[in-house]
C-alpha cells in the first residue's frame, strides 16, 4: 500500500542591517529590526496562519488518517515568539490533534555539520529541547538545512541516536533507483533515509500557479492520479516543502489551501494513506544502502550545495565565520553565541551567490552579491573581534588543550547518559515482568481457592 509522507519546514530569515566598515569596534547590534517583524508578520498573516488552521482543519475532518510533519529552525522560533506568537499556539493546537510530527534540525539553520560537527550536536540539542518544551515531542527524525545530506553527516546523524533523516532524492545520486523506497546510510544502516520526490513536490511549490505550465490548473484528483499512478512496488512518496509555498510562493488566490483541503480524500479514495517519517521508519524495511559521497541539497538543478558555497566570496565567509565555532561553543555569553546563530543562517551566504536566479533570486536588502559580502564581512570582522577578546591571554595551544578536556567529559557525560537510559529502560521490563507475575500469582491463588470450595 502506498503512503504519502508530507512534510513542511519553517524557517524565517533574520535580516542584517547596513553595516559599515567604521561600524566595526563600535556597533555590536547587527540586525534590522524593522524588517524582521515587518516580513515575519507579512509571512504569518499571508501563509502561516492561514495554512496552519488549514492543516487543523483537515486533522479534525480525517482524523488519524491524516498525518504531517513540521519542522522549526531556532531563528523561526526565536522570531515567531517575538512577533507572531499565534503561530506557535496554532502549532501548539495542531500538536494536541496528533497527527502531526515534530522533526529536528539545526538551531542556527546553517552549514555547522560540514565544518563543525562538535557544534552541529549542540546546536541540534538545543532545538530539540526547544522542541519539547514547546510541543513535548522529542525528535526521532532529522532533517538538515537545506536538506543537506552526504555519507559523513548521515554517520554523524546516526551516532547522535536519530532513526531517520530526510534527504534530496537527487538524480545524480539515485541512478536507476527510485525516490520512492526506504533506503539507510551506507556508513550506519540504523540511519533509515527519506528522500524527496522532488517532481511531486515542485509541482505544487513552484509550479502550482504557473499559467504556462502544461498542467496547469493542478487539481487533487490529478495528482492523486499521478501517486496512485506508480509502481505498485514504489510504496513511499515523500512530499516535502517550505510551509510558505501555502500563501507565500503560491498566493493564497491560488485556492492552494483548497487544493491541500481536497487532497485527503481523493488519496483514501485510491487506497493510498498518510504516514509520518517515524511511521515509514518503523514499518518499512529499508531496500539498501545509499551512498553518497558529496553533499546534496534540495536547491536549484544540481542540487548541491553551489546556492551557498559556489564562488570564493561565500566560501571566504562561511570559513572564516567557523574559525570562531570553537571558542563560541565554550564560552557562556548567550549574546554571541545568538550572534552566531543568526549569522550561521544559509540565507547570509546565499544573498552572495553569483549564480544566475539561483534559488529564486531574492537578495534582501543588496544589490549585488559583492554588496551582500562585504556588508556580512563587516560584521563578521566585528563579531570575530569580540570573541577573541574573551580570550585575551589563551593561545592556540591552550585552547585546543581546553577544548580536548571539554570534549572528553562531553563524551563521557554521553556514555553515562546512554547507559541512564539502558538501565532506565531495563527497569521498565523488569517492573513489567513483576506486575504480570503478581496478577499471574493472584489468578493461582483465586483459582487454589474455588478447588478448595
Amino acid at each position: 500500500m502506498k503512503t504519502v509522507c508530507l512534510y513542511f519546514e519553517i524557517h524565517q530569515n533574520i535580516h542584517l542591517k547596513r553595516y559599515r566598515f567604521f561600524d566595526i569596534g563600535t556597533d555590536h547590534y547587527y540586525y534590522d529590526d524593522y524588517e524582521n517583524e515587518r516580513s515575519i508578520t507579512e509571512t504569518a498573516e499571508k501563509s502561516y496562519i492561514p495554512a496552519l488552521h488549514t492543516l487543523i482543519e483537515m486533522a479534525e475532518r480525517y482524523g488519524d488518517f491524516f498525518k504531517c510533519a513540521i519542522s522549526l529552525s531556532g531563528c523561526a522560533i526565536e522570531q515567531l515568539e517575538n512577533h507572531a506568537p499565534q503561530v506557535i499556539e496554532l502549532l501548539q493546537t495542531l500538536n494536541e490533534t496528533g497527527c502531526v510530527e515534530f522533526l529536528a534540525e539545526p538551531y542556527s539553520h546553517g552549514f555547522s555539520s560540514l565544518k563543525d560537527q562538535d557544534y552541529f550536536k549542540s546546536e541540534v540539542r538545543h532545538l530539540c529541547d526547544k522542541v519539547g518544551e514547546l510541543f513535548g515531542q522529542k525528535p526521532k527524525i532529522f532533517r538538515n538545512s537545506c536538506l543537506v545530506y552526504d555519507d559523513e553527516i548521515g554517520e554523524l546523524v546516526a551516532g547522535m541516536g536519530f532513526k531517520g533523516m530526510l534527504a534530496e532524492g537527487a538524480k545524480h545520486i539515485l541512478g536507476w533507483k527510485s525516490p520512492h523506497f526506504v533506503y539507510n546510510c551506507s556508513r550506519n544502516p540504523n540511519l533509515k533515509l527519506l528522500l524527496r520526490d522532488y517532481t511531486l513536490s515542485e509541482n505544487i511549490s513552484y509550479r502550482f500557479n504557473d499559467s504556462s505550465w502544461s498542467e496547469y490548473p493542478l487539481f487533487a484528483d490529478t495528482y492523486a492520479n499521478w501517486i496512485a499512478a506508480l509502481p505498485e512496488e514504489e510504496q513511499v512518496i515523500n512530499i516535502f516543502m517550505e510551509l510558505c509555498t501555502l500563501g507565500i510562493f503560491q498566493p493564497l488566490s491560488s485556492n492552494i489551501l483548497e487544493f491541500f483541503k481536497a487532497l485527503p480524500e481523493q488519496l483514501r479514495q485510491r487506497g493510498i494513506t498518510f504516514s509520518t517519517p517515524s511511521e515509514i521508519c518503523a514499518k518499512i524495511k529499508s531496500a539498501g544502502d545509499l551512498s553518497v559521497e558529496y553533499p546534496t541539497s534540495w536547491a536549484d538543478e544540481e542540487r548541491d550545495l553551489s546556492p551557498w558555497l559556489g564562488n570564493v566570496m561565500q566560501q571566504e565567509a562561511f570559513n572564516k565565520l567557523y574559525s570562531v565555532s570553537e571558542r563560541v561553543r565554550i564560552c557562556r555569553n548567550k549574546r554571541l553565541q545568538q550572534d552566531f546563530d543568526y549569522l550561521q543562517a544559509s540565507n547570509n551566504l546565499h544573498f552572495m551567490s553569483t549564480k544566475p536566479g539561483s534559488y529564486g533570486g531574492y537578495r534582501g536588502i543588496y544589490d549585488t552579491p559583492y554588496d551582500a559580502f562585504i556588508n556580512y564581512m563587516n560584521i563578521l570582522g566585528d563579531f570575530i573581534t569580540r570573541v577573541n577578546n574573551l580570550f585575551p591571554n589563551v593561545d592556540n595551544e591552550e585552547l585546543n588543550s581546553l577544548l580536548t578536556t571539554i570534549k572528553n567529559q562531553e563524551d563521557e557525560l554521553e556514555i553515562k547518559d546512554k547507559e541512564i537510559e539502558k538501565l532506565q529502560h531495563m527497569m521498565r521490563h523488569l517492573e513489567t515482568l513483576e506486575g504480570e507475575q503478581t496478577v499471574k500469582g493472584t489468578k493461582k491463588k483465586t483459582t487454589v481457592r474455588k478447588t478448595k470450595k
